[in-house]
């Protein structure tokens, strides 16, 4: 028995996890409501993601529609869930994924550039889950899935205009999932990558100097989509350690070790997140898009947790990666709990 099309709302639909996200449901046969600011970018968002006639199962490509929108603005918010009402009947559920970053110290990073990354990241995610439960409540059914992120579970430093908004997304996101309990049918669910192959990099705006791009290990969009797909047929509460078990060890360092976490952060940082030089300051998309840059990739391609030429010669052969990650992680800590033991006994 073929399962129903459903009526679904991508935000974040033109690049990245959210275009991906589109195309999965599109092959699905899903009617697919796209948005995202540019109307540029949604048209190719359309073409890239159009099903050349029915799949080998005899799946049919459901119906499109495309709606320019600023999460940001709850005016736009609420005209495109009208808008996908009106045009398709109904809103089954929703795919939030959009969001905006900057790079900087905090007092780097320009007033109006640091509250309209906040304003689109978080209050937008406010504005789409505020929509989308209007929507579901009187059908008392419908799910909600939210793109949250590492970064929601941990703090790094030239990053808090994406790690404030996106603690705050996970914040609000458990709320609502608390909330839901008390309405059955209507679901709420959590997808938290680490470092996945999006635009989002090139798109961000910087005051650092140097353009970001994402930590190792680095998982292709396609495969988070995958996992938010899932969560629309099957909820879950946070998807996390399914995306690779670097998410978990890094969330345990932070909550279990902060002093040694606080440590290595800065560095690693530094050392794994970030790439090209910037020639000058930009908010990037921040404050408007950039379709020319809007894609499924950001050209990163698959990148494992490596570790250093030195330091893989001194891992026994055959070690596999994730234990040699472990045993590096003891021995790092091992060493930085001696060296603060010694600051301490030292008076510093």
């Amino acid at each position: 028995m073929s399962r129903a099309p459903s009526v679904v709302v991508v935000t974040g639909a033109s690049s990245g996890i959210g275009l991906e996200t589109v195309a999965l449901l599109r092959a699905r046969g899903d009617h697919v409501v796209l948005a995202s600011r540019s109307p540029e970018a949604l048209r190719a968002a359309v073409a890239g993601t159009t099903p050349t006639g029915p799949t080998p199962d005899g799946t049919v490509p459901g119906r499109v529609l495309v709606v320019p929108t600023d999460v940001g603005d709850r005016d736009a918010v609420e005209a495109l869930f009208a808008a996908a009402r009106a045009e398709l009947g109904r809103v089954d559920a929703v795919v939030h994924a959009a969001a905006v970053l900057a790079y900087g110290r905090f007092d780097d990073v320009p007033a109006d550039v640091y509250d309209r990354a906040l304003q689109t990241t978080l209050i937008g995610t406010a504005n789409v889950a505020r929509c989308a439960l209007a929507e579901f409540g009187p059908r008392e059914r419908g799910s909600l899935v939210v793109v949250g992120s590492l970064l929601g579970k941990i703090a790094t430093p030239l990053m808090s205009s994406y790690v404030t908004a996106k603690w705050g997304v996970h914040g609000l996101v458990r709320c609502l999932q608390l909330e839901a309990r008390s309405t059955p049918g209507i679901e709420v669910s959590l997808v938290s990558p680490g470092g996945v192959d999006t635009p989002i990099y090139h798109l961000a705006g910087t005051y650092v100097g140097r353009h970001g791009k994402p930590p190792p290990p680095v998982v292709p969009a396609a495969k988070v989509a995958r996992a938010v797909v899932r969560c629309l047929d099957h909820p879950r509460r946070d998807v996390n350690a399914d995306l690779g078990p670097a998410n978990a060890v890094t969330v345990l360092g932070f909550r279990a070790m902060p002093a040694v976490f606080d440590l290595l952060v800065g560095p690693l940082l530094r050392w794994t997140g970030f790439g090209a030089a910037a020639p000058e300051p930009t908010p990037g998309n921040v404050t408007g898009p950039r379709p020319l840059l809007e894609a499924s990739s950001g050209g990163f391609g698959s990148v494992p947790l490596d570790l250093p030429e030195p330091v893989r010669r001194a891992v026994p052969a055959g070690l596999p990666r994730a234990a040699t990650a472990v045993v590096l992680g003891a021995g790092v800590t091992s060493a930085a709990v001696r060296w603060a033991t010694r600051r301490v006994s030292a008076g510093r």
